[in-house]
């Protein structure tokens, strides 16, 4: 639990004042234990010899009124004694008021040389050896503690003694002694009242003291509050803020603060830009990026880290090397890790078992980040491998298909003009051959057919290779893979095909919707061609990150090894009586869109393409470019 600032300063003042008043306490209760027992030692002492006196006059009176001891021995004369103080009315009197009446005294005994009681405020003691005790004086000159020890423990009855002489003065001889006893008992009494008054005073002292430092820490620590709520709104980016106007030192603080606060919003707003950069270009990568610090802690992790951990990379900042790949993870083996240090790897190799999908193989590198000798942190690289040769294939493709554009222009410019002259002869040579030729008319009949077989070929050269100018507008994947269906649907059902459909909630695509159309037609139908005994088709629509992602499968015959690296090839087909145009059209299309078209297939079970397309708000409509197909697919691919 955080104590503030005004409470410690209370409870530190607090504190301070118990300290003192327990200080002053303590010596005033020393001071007065100290008088209190003095004062009994001197009240005792006067007692006695009150007493003395008083039994010198008893024994007078006793002799004027003419009794005399019955011998001069020692026993008739301690008995003469007795009596003569026993019969005492004024002894006696004296007696019980100092015992009655006083709060030290606790009892008065006079005894004889040989310590036996001859009269006492205890009726049970004469007659009887008195009980000796410590002497008062000898708790008078101890120690404080000892005092308080002695008082406050135990009940104890400690006794200061006067000499009882006989004889004249001049001539007196020792008889005895008067014992006046002190109890600890009554001496606490004595002190208590005066001790619950001092404790009263130290409480309402302490709490006074308590009370007047809150009121003046809340008065001098006002500022802080401000001070406080102005760190407040400067941690929430509200930079511009009005500094105390004070000239003393919270002021000057304040106005510290300030400063450091407009200072922040500066850092603050280049952090950002360059935070936002770093995100965009991280963003952008495939390969998988983790930075570490020197003891082995991730600090940067890019999203396509994403697709080779199976982790999102905000849950890896932060955490040590050990954490994210485990003893028993492939790329712990590659990376070289001993206790959260890596050690360089300019390329390995490893397979990542993938989430519900085949396995992967991967590049992995390591490189040391250093400043001068000093080690400063590593960077880990995941690269896909099988990507990176599937773009590849595709550029190769892309390659190939601006070469052979650039050949099909040419010879269909070349091809188109003898056609039409053909034609213009051959309409002639028609005009001019006799009705009753049958034969004749029938070789021209032919050859028209066949010069306008070839003419819509070049036809079909030409509109491939020509510059498309797309019209794009936002288009629902579900809605336009539904109308796909709906025309592929009656070869579906002549083929005994099932369909099943996966369409997920995909934000909007920008495409011209009849090519992508005609694009997901193609795929349809190629599949339907690859099922000739029936099967199932799957369609498929999600959402991949910034992506959309269209997946259109097969359950069909597969794709052989040898003719997977020419499936986008222009004029390439192996089903009889097909044009080879439909999936070098399909690539055309996606690549229009700034996207990316692959495929899995496995021979016996079936072949499944996959197409991503940015989504709506990320992705720039594509210009129209009058150049030739072959600059515009190499620029694209």
């Amino acid at each position: 639990m955080q104590i503030r600032l005004k409470t410690k300063i209370t409870l530190t003042t607090a504190l301070l004042v118990v300290a003192v008043v327990a200080v002053n306490s303590g010596l005033y209760v020393a001071s007065l234990t100290r008088q209190v027992i003095r004062q009994a030692d001197n009240r005792a002492g006067l007692v006695a010899q009150q007493v003395f006196f008083q039994a010198q006059n008893a024994l007078a009176e006793a002799a004027a009124a003419g009794q005399a001891p019955a011998s001069d021995s020692a026993a008739d004369l301690r008995e003469y004694v007795r009596k003569s103080l026993d019969e005492s009315t004024a002894l006696a009197s004296l007696i019980d008021a100092e015992v009655g009446y006083s709060f030290l005294v606790y009892e008065v005994t006079v005894v004889d040389i040989g310590g036996t009681a001859l009269i006492s405020s205890d009726a049970s003691l004469p007659g009887r050896p008195a009980p000796s005790r410590t002497r008062l004086s000898q708790l008078v000159g101890s120690g404080f503690v000892n005092q308080l020890r002695v008082i406050y423990g135990p009940p104890r009855a400690y006794e200061v003694s006067y000499p009882f002489k006989l004889g004249a003065p001049g001539h007196q001889v020792p008889f005895g002694e008067i014992r006046v006893a002190v109890q600890t008992g009554l001496l606490r009494n004595e002190i208590a009242p005066a001790l619950r008054g001092a404790a009263l005073l130290a409480m309402i002292s302490v709490l006074a003291s308590v009370l007047l430092v809150g009121l003046v820490s809340s008065i001098s620590l006002a500022p802080l509050k401000r001070i406080t709520a102005q760190l407040d709104r400067i941690s929430r980016g509200e930079f511009d803020q009005k500094p105390l106007e004070r000239g003393d030192e919270f002021g000057q603080v304040s106005t510290k603060i300030n400063q450091i606060g407009q200072q922040l919003r500066g850092v603050r707003e280049i952090f950002s830009t360059l935070r936002e950069n770093l995100d965009q270009v991280l963003g952008g990568l495939e390969d998988g990026l983790l930075l570490f610090t020197r003891d082995g802690r991730a600090v940067m992790v890019s999203p396509a880290v994403e697709r080779f951990l199976g982790a999102p990379s905000d849950s890896l900042l932060g955490r040590h090397a050990e954490e994210i790949f485990p003893a028993d993870h492939p790329v712990r083996r590659a990376v070289r890790l001993h206790d959260g240090v890596f050690e360089p790897v300019a390329a390995a190799e490893v397979v990542l078992p993938g989430q519900g999908e085949p396995s992967r193989r991967v590049g992995v590198s390591v490189q040391m980040i250093t400043e001068g000798v000093t080690r400063m942190g590593s960077l880990v690289t995941l690269t896909d491998l099988e990507s990176r040769e599937r773009i590849s294939t595709q550029l190769q493709v892309s390659e190939r298909l601006a070469a052979l554009g650039r050949i099909t222009a040419g010879v269909a410019h070349e091809v188109k003009n003898p056609l039409n002259s053909m034609r213009l002869w051959l309409e002639n040579l028609k005009v001019s051959l006799p009705d009753a030729e049958d034969m004749p008319r029938q070789a021209v009949n032919v050859l028209d057919k066949e010069i306008d077989r070839l003419d819509n070929v070049v036809k079909r050269f030409l509109d491939f290779t020509r510059p498309v100018e797309l019209h794009q507008e936002e288009s629902s994947l579900a809605e336009l893979m539904n109308e796909v269906l709906g025309v592929a649907r009656p070869q579906m059902v002549r083929a005994k095909i099932e369909v099943e459909t996966r369409f997920s909630d995909v934000p909007p695509v920008l495409v011209d919707r009849q090519l992508l159309k005609q694009a997901l037609l193609n795929l349809v139908l190629n599949a339907v061609d690859a099922m000739p005994n029936g099967g199932k088709i799957s369609l498929s629509a999600r959402r991949r990150g910034d992506t959309a992602e269209i997946r259109v499968g097969d359950t069909g015959r597969g794709i052989a090894p040898e003719h997977r690296q020419r499936v986008f090839q222009l004029f390439f087909t192996t089903r009889p009586g097909g044009n080879g145009i439909g999936l070098a059209s399909a690539f055309r299309t996606v690549q229009l869109h700034n996207g990316s078209i692959d495929f899995e297939t496995e021979v016996g079970r079936g072949t499944t393409f996959t197409i991503v397309l940015p989504l709506a708000r990320q992705l720039e409509p594509a210009l129209p470019r009058p150049q030739d197909m072959g600059r515009d697919t190499a620029r694209n691919a």
